[in-house]
């Protein structure tokens, strides 16, 4: 077995989107959730030169977004406008309340809530994130992002226990759930999320009963043949892991065939490098 590489499943999953929603950047999120809302009252930028510097129109557009929050608290406009501001004025901190507030106001709109637990995670409020995470779940039980969110944090705790927990106890409701509301829960999902902890854990034997019951489960799905790739590779099953991972790029769509070529590719340098070192001795 090879030396265990500190979130090697981890960065991997990433690569290939093997779970949906995996990982985030505070940045690129406020950007991306505030930029398909931001109406017309957004401050757009004259041709006129003006002696000020970024940061003096920022906090300018600023003071007017508060000003139009005093009179107009709900305001959702200017409290998209008042985030995005101080995104730019890297005051992740100063998000926090009108992010709270977006999602009072938006409690249908679960990225909103999302986000707020992101942020609060980005700046070490790591209990406000759980909470929050945990309210979104017990509202919604199959939200994926909020899951991948809460069983992330637990893990930088040290906690795989209850990310475990969190897990099963969505795959416990899942039957109940989707005959509710067909699709309600995405059991794949969920249940690769499972498999990937277990991978993290070193649990390698529960990661891969995991992935071998979904590959059959699920024979056209390539995540997890993938998934089950990777762990051979890990415990030093190459062949095996070699099979997996041909079977998954022949299902994969067109996008991910690249990044499993490099995956198998690595296999194959992997399987060289006793025989070039070999080599380099004599």
């Amino acid at each position: 077995m090879s030396k265990k590489r500190s979130g090697w499943f981890s960065r991997i999953v990433l690569a290939i989107g093997l779970i949906a929603f995996l990982g985030f950047s505070i940045g690129p999120l406020l950007g991306g959730v505030l930029q398909s809302n931001r109406g017309d009252s957004t401050p757009t930028a004259t041709s006129t030169p003006s002696p000020t510097t970024p940061d003096d129109d920022l906090k300018a557009q600023e003071r007017g977004y508060k000003l139009v929050l005093e009179r107009e608290p709900d305001n959702q406009t200017a409290l998209r406008g008042l985030i995005d501001v101080r995104r730019q004025l890297n005051d992740v901190e100063g998000t926090v309340a009108p992010l709270e507030r977006l999602a009072e106001l938006n409690p249908e709109e679960s990225r909103f809530r999302v986000l707020l637990a992101q942020t609060k995670q980005y700046l070490g409020d790591r209990e406000g994130a759980v909470e929050t995470y945990r309210d979104l779940i017990n509202q919604e039980p199959g939200n994926v992002q909020a899951l991948q969110g809460l069983v992330t944090l637990l893990l930088q705790e040290n906690r795989p226990e209850s990310a475990i927990a969190a897990i099963e106890d969505i795959l416990q409701l899942a039957p109940q759930a989707n005959q509710a509301e067909a699709g309600s829960i995405d059991v794949v999902s969920t249940q690769l999320l499972l498999g990937q902890v277990y991978a993290e854990q070193q649990r390698y034997d529960q990661a891969l009963n995991v992935f071998e019951n979904l590959s059959q489960e699920h024979s056209g799905d390539f995540r997890p043949l993938v998934g089950k790739g990777l762990i051979l590779e890990e415990t030093g099953q190459l062949d095996e892991a070699k099979a997996a991972l041909n079977t998954a790029l022949e299902l994969a769509p067109a996008q991910q065939r690249d990044r499993i070529q490099i995956l198998l590719e690595e296999i194959q340098a992997r399987e060289a490098a006793p025989t070039e070192e070999a080599e380099s001795g004599e």
